[in-house]
């Protein structure tokens, strides 16, 4: 099968290969997905700089990509929740991406049945967005009548963040680029911010929680638009000690993250608020209960351009650039 890989880190070539693989065997609680379209994401990005080798050590060569959807081709022999032919989504885990590739193998346990109201393209678009919202605000213990600010919602997140909160009950206030002013607003949003002309400090009242995905010096200044007890998670600033624990890794790296998030650790306490560092993991729960929302909801995921498999550095280019209006997808198979 066709697959698309790195064999190495680097700060400046995003590039991936196309090469070669096997089909993937089957251990007996995976199925076997014949993908259909890939979602590309910063993550992805972020995989190949190195930036996320001491949260997850891969190995190289990797096969990139972090979701899919796609059609079933086989299942494992510990597996009755799915069946051949099923028209399923997934976000792999952490350790083993490889959804840019004709093929990939998963656990049963991180793939959902994809929502009937979309199309593969649509369906391929969501999983990690949307886990990371959901997860978010899960860790936020958010409440409807409560408002939060969601950073850069006219991206890929905020397509799946925003109406998300929004089933929740939630207030929602959200920045990003003029042109998706009108876009935004249909997705649910209270309140849309030009980022290059609106101060959300000025412009917003406090909130009671920010979803930030900058990170950065911006993390600093979200910090003061939350109330006393607020709560900011982030998917850019540095990982500390309480998301080492939940993510399970080793007393060593706990102990790293909770010293070099010190600094954030203080500037939350200041503002009377807490931080949070989230780096979402795949949870077919999560994701079935995503997708009866979106059915029920009609929500329809934004996406800005599809490319074919074999243009997916130009993909990662365009993501890398940012700035797009909704989420960028790879066509794998017709």
């Amino acid at each position: 099968m066709k697959a698309l890989q790195i064999a190495r880190y680097s700060k400046t070539d995003l590039s991936v290969q196309l090469t070669e693989l096997e089909r993937p065997q089957l251990a007996p609680r995976e199925v076997l997905i014949q993908v259909k379209a890939a979602g590309v994401n910063p993550l992805d990005n972020m995989v190949t700089r190195g930036e996320v080798k001491l949260i997850v050590p891969y190995q190289l060569p990797l096969t990139m990509g972090h979701e899919c959807s796609g059609v079933i081709a086989e299942v494992g022999a510990e597996v009755s929740d799915f069946a051949p032919g099923d028209r399923v989504f997934t976000r792999l885990p952490n350790k083993r991406p490889g959804t840019f590739a004709e093929y990939v193998a998963v656990e049963a346990s991180a793939v959902a049945l994809m929502p009937q109201t979309l199309d593969f393209v649509e369906a391929a678009s969501i999983p990690l967005t949307a886990l990371t919202a959901y997860q978010a605000l899960e860790l936020l213990g958010a409440k409807a009548s409560e408002s939060i600010f969601i950073s850069g919602g006219s991206g890929g997140l905020g397509a799946m963040a925003i109406p998300l909160a929004k089933a929740r009950g939630l207030i929602v206030y959200t920045n990003g680029n003029a042109a998706s002013h009108e876009r935004v607003l249909g997705l649910g949003a209270d309140r849309y911010l030009d980022y290059k002309s609106e101060d959300y400090l000025k412009e917003l009242p406090q909130v009671d929680y920010v979803l930030d995905s900058v990170g950065g010096k911006e993390l600093s200044r979200e910090m003061k638009l939350l109330k006393a007890g607020g709560k900011i998670v982030s998917l850019k600033g540095l990982p500390n000690g309480r998301f080492a624990r939940r993510f399970g890794l080793p007393l060593w790296k706990q102990w790293l993250f909770s010293l070099v998030a010190r600094g954030l650790e203080r500037e939350a306490k200041a503002q009377g608020a807490t931080y949070e560092f989230l780096f979402v993991e795949s949870n077919g729960k999560q994701l079935h209960a995503i997708a009866q929302l979106i059915e029920q909801q009609g929500i329809r995921p934004s996406v800005d351009k599809v490319y074919p498999f074999t243009e997916a550095n130009a993909a990662l280019a365009k993501v890398a650039a940012g700035g797009a209006a909704g989420k960028i997808v790879l066509q794998v198979g017709q």
